[in-house]
């Protein structure tokens, strides 16, 4: 068994979990998520709500597979609809910065022109100053995802560390090619 699929998810106060046959509902302060799961596991909300348990029928790879997945979903799900998920971005070199105005983050990161983003439903960026980026909300994959793309527009560069990138993030920078 999976030691991952085995763990009940401890569903916290204020947040309020439903089945509609395969779709799993989660509702809490900071949003309301979905998700529909796979035949090959089952899902079960306890007769109290305090936990929801997922299990399978068969030991075939993609049961197994799925089983662990499952359940660390509907945990993201769950602590995302209860506290959130946040990825912050610093950008570096000259000239180079963020602001977000109507949904739209614009980027000016050494390109001839501003870079437009529009920012998708379900997310909050906010930029603290004009060389950091915060982007939260409560669905994990969304909240990544945006974040890497506004990372892969201008990642660091390894000879000056001009670019987007995590706060935190260390870049390795080379020594060019004077140093002989």
């Amino acid at each position: 068994m999976s030691r991952i699929g085995r763990k009940p998810v401890e569903i916290p106060a204020g947040v309020k979990v439903s089945l509609e046959g395969n779709t799993v509902n989660v509702e809490g302060p900071k949003g309301k998520l979905s998700f529909t799961h796979r035949d090959e596991v089952k899902v079960e909300v306890t007769d109290d709500g305090k936990t929801v348990n997922v299990s399978r029928d068969s030991d075939l790879g993609l049961a197994r597979a799925l089983h662990g997945l499952t359940r660390a979903l509907i945990n993201n799900m769950v602590l995302g609809v209860k506290t959130g998920y946040e990825k912050k971005l610093e950008i570096q070199g000259v000239g180079y910065q963020a602001s977000v105005k109507e949904k739209v983050l614009t980027l000016r990161v050494g390109f001839a022109n501003e870079l437009k983003l529009p920012i998708p439903d379900g997310l909050t960026v906010v930029c603290p100053d004009n060389t950091h980026v915060n982007v939260s909300g409560c669905d994990k994959q969304s909240v990544g995802q945006f974040a890497a793309y506004v990372r892969s527009l201008r990642k660091p560069e390894p000879y000056k560390g001009k670019g987007v990138r995590y706060v935190g993030e260390v870049v390795k920078i080379k020594q060019g090619k004077s140093a002989t």
